[in-house]
């Protein structure tokens, strides 16, 4: 069974992460928030499949559900700021 910090490292190890927080405590549903200088100038879409880019196979085999929020550096710091 998987664990959000085992998620949290397969996509660290994959994608420069300035901050990452997974949640999800049945091994298969999972939450993130992403904050990432590699999202900057994408949309949503291309954010989302830089994520699942960087997790590979174990998006099919490991894990049944990622719910994502993926931000730039500067959307976040307006985000947390407010």
């Amino acid at each position: 069974m998987l664990s959000a910090t085992q998620l949290e490292s397969y996509i660290t190890q994959n994608l420069d992460c300035d901050y990452i927080k997974v949640l999800g405590d049945d091994g298969t549903h999972f939450e993130a928030v992403i904050v990432s200088p590699a999202f900057e100038g994408k949309r949503m879409i291309q954010q989302h499949q830089l994520v699942y880019a960087a997790l590979g196979d174990r998006m099919r085999a490991e894990i049944h559900a990622l719910s994502m929020k993926t931000y730039t550096p500067t959307a976040w710091a307006a985000v947390s700021n407010s």
